[in-house]
């Protein structure tokens, strides 16, 4: 070997730098080009991956109005089955419980992050959560907020979403100082309320739920069952990701107490727009959605 071992070094790293700036700047007509159809606004013939990364679908206004079947169309494998059975170190997953199966509530085995939020039968029956209900675009360029004139500037650094306005509604703390008469955690205090939330809520913020990404009527029916409270409790800390709990909208209720409490006094007293929703007695929203 001539060369000293920084220049052949480098003269590696050219080479490799080269290669993928090549294959970056590949259009739709290289025959290397990963060739793809899109359902997006933008979508009428096959198009390469670097096109496809700025299809006017993956940015506001147009993901807004998403369909999960256009979105599916490219990220299919999100819904597939891949849990491991087990884990590196040969703990089989059939002998443990993961995280998110510590409240009743949850049946069945393990399942990958979007399966659980979408396919398993939980999600099914008390959730109706979309694509679009997490994520809203994000700048593939960096995903740094504020690093340039077009990023979000709303979400977290490294991430596609923005946890503390998504996540964290359904895996935050629960704020059981603030609640009158709760002497504990609920993990501590359920069997004194028969683990019965409604107990308190039955006349307490009763205007809840009424979201389109939940499935109000049947939390309320399986919140009204023995033990519900694990209903309640699997969203409202009981898998909890976060050490600080989400400051939801205080929505008037028939005989609320004018006097608003320190806690709550920043707190909104309507849902995000996107997310209003009618429900009727049918368990349907205002668009007639079947929920």
């Amino acid at each position: 070997m001539n060369l000293p071992w920084f220049r052949l070094l480098h003269v590696v790293s050219a080479g490799v730098i080269a290669t993928l700036i090549a294959i970056g700047c590949a259009d739709s007509t290289s025959p290397s080009a990963p060739a793809m159809t899109l359902v997006g606004a933008s979508a009428a013939s096959p198009v390469s991956y670097q096109a496809a990364k700025y299809d006017p679908i993956h940015f506001k206004p147009a993901i807004e109005q998403a369909t999960d079947q256009q979105c599916l169309t490219c990220h299919a494998e999100v819904l597939k089955p891949s849990v491991r059975k087990a884990s590196p170190a040969g703990l089989e997953a059939s002998n443990v419980k993961a995280w998110y199966q510590q409240i009743s509530i949850y049946q069945g085995e393990q399942e990958t992050f979007h399966r659980r939020h979408l396919e398993t039968p939980l999600a099914k029956q008390i959730m109706n959560l979309r694509c679009t209900t997490c994520h809203q675009g994000n700048d593939p360029r960096d995903r740094a907020p504020g690093s340039s004139a077009t990023t979000q500037p709303d979400l977290t650094l490294r991430k596609t979403v923005s946890p503390e306005t998504t996540c964290l509604k359904c895996h935050g703390q629960m704020n059981w100082p603030v609640m009158a008469g709760l002497p504990g955690p609920w993990s501590q205090s359920k069997e004194m309320f028969q683990n019965n939330c409604l107990a308190c809520h039955v006349a307490i913020r009763t205007k809840r739920h009424q979201v389109t990404y939940l499935n109000a009527k049947a939390i309320e029916e399986l919140a009204a069952k023995p033990n519900g409270g694990d209903v309640c409790y699997g969203c409202h800390g009981g898998r909890a990701w976060y050490r600080i709990n989400y400051p939801y909208p205080r929505h008037a209720w028939p005989d609320m107490v004018p006097d608003i409490p320190d806690w709550a006094k920043d707190r909104p007293t309507e849902s995000e727009a996107r997310f209003l929703a009618t429900i009727t007695s049918e368990g349907k929203t205002s668009q007639g959605e079947e929920k």
